[in-house]
């Protein structure tokens, strides 16, 4: 069978680094983040070197995470090469298949997310823009629209502009009682997304006003908890 020079050059090997962490997925939370289980521990892996579109960037952000849960279904091995930790505290690596490839890379080819120009360092900088050529030469993804769509780091980056502007009144975090049939904060609890149980809950403080919780502005408290 004869491949488009694109697919023929989507299969081209990619080799699993030789100092690598061999881990099971978990789940698949977005484009750029899953959760796995290394040597009985479970990690949150923010994907290195890529950005994938955010989940309110439809129908964009739901591609790329489809294409990153085909690539990585759940129960697959894949193997990790770490670079650091993010302020979020999630595990920064870039992620090999079973079969070798690197799938950061591969939905840059693929055309589900951009390469990461802030931290391209960390990785083969030329590999990643090499792919996220190729991919807008044939407009694939994100690049069906003409240069791309909004870049996923300038989306997050007027939600927070949108975020920081003064509210007439500022949304405390509430937990309610019922005191002479009024409702009332019981408390002014802090909370942290290590401690919250789950992301249906910190959805649910998020709506209820913890906007903290949201600390990359993306709509979604707590990713790492999907």
């Amino acid at each position: 069978m004869r491949l488009t020079p694109l697919l023929g050059f989507l299969f081209l090997p990619l080799l699993t680094p030789l100092a690598a962490l061999a881990a099971t997925v978990i789940s698949v939370g977005d484009g750029d983040t899953l959760r796995v289980e290394e040597a009985g521990r479970k990690l949150t892996i923010r994907v290195a070197c890529i950005d994938a579109p955010e989940m309110a960037q439809a129908p964009y952000g739901q591609q790329a995470r489809a294409a990153l849960q085909q690539m990585l279904p759940v129960g697959s091995s894949v193997t990790l090469k770490t670079q650091t930790k993010d302020r979020y505290g999630r595990t920064v690596s870039e992620v090999f298949t079973a079969d070798g490839r690197n799938a950061g890379l591969t939905l840059v080819q693929q055309g589900h997310t951009f390469a990461y120009r802030q931290y391209l360092k960390q990785c083969e900088q030329w590999a990643y823009l090499d792919r996220e050529k190729l991919a807008e030469r044939y407009h694939v993804g994100v690049w069906r629209v003409e240069g791309g769509i909004e870049r996923p780091w300038d989306f997050r980056a007027a939600r927070r502009g949108r975020q920081s502007q003064p509210a007439p009144r500022p949304q405390r975090p509430v937990n309610l009682t019922i005191i002479n049939g009024e409702a009332r904060p019981s408390s002014g609890r802090r909370w942290y997304c290590r401690n919250v149980g789950s992301w249906e809950r910190a959805q649910q403080l998020l709506r209820e006003g913890h906007t903290y919780l949201d600390g990359d502005g993306d709509g979604e408290a707590c990713e790492a908890l999907r």
